[in-house]
């Protein structure tokens, strides 16, 4: 299973459906900008690019970290499937995720079940 950060509903329900129907699932992460903005502070950059508190939901933060390089006038969705668990296994890459983008474009002939 790998955690999803979005910034809509309707792109956390496509990816919830995509990982369905393709076996590599994934869970909808919290979406706090606001509370967990202060985990970026730096005293020598704009921000840091890793989470002050190791315990303080670090997915979401990477999600945050990769939306607040995306420039301003942007609005559309975006999405950050943190997969470095399911990603591999003793060393090696197991595959996941390859399925999962396949069935959020639509593949031609991925999605196949309804």
């Amino acid at each position: 299973h790998a955690g999803i950060l979005e910034n809509t509903e309707e792109l956390e329900r496509r990816a919830v459906k995509a990982g369905l129907l393709s076996g590599d699932l994934c869970y909808p992460l919290l979406y706090a900008p606001d509370l967990l903005k202060k985990e970026f502070n730096s005293k020598v950059a704009d921000m840091k690019n890793s989470v002050k508190d190791r315990s303080n939901a670090q997915c979401s933060c990477a999600g945050h970290f990769i939306e607040s390089h995306l420039h301003p006038d942007y609005k559309g969705g975006w999405l950050h499937v943190d997969m470095a668990g399911p990603g591999t296994k003793a060393e090696r890459g197991t595959g996941y995720g390859v399925g999962l983008v396949l069935s959020l474009v639509d593949a031609p002939g991925y999605n196949t079940r309804s």
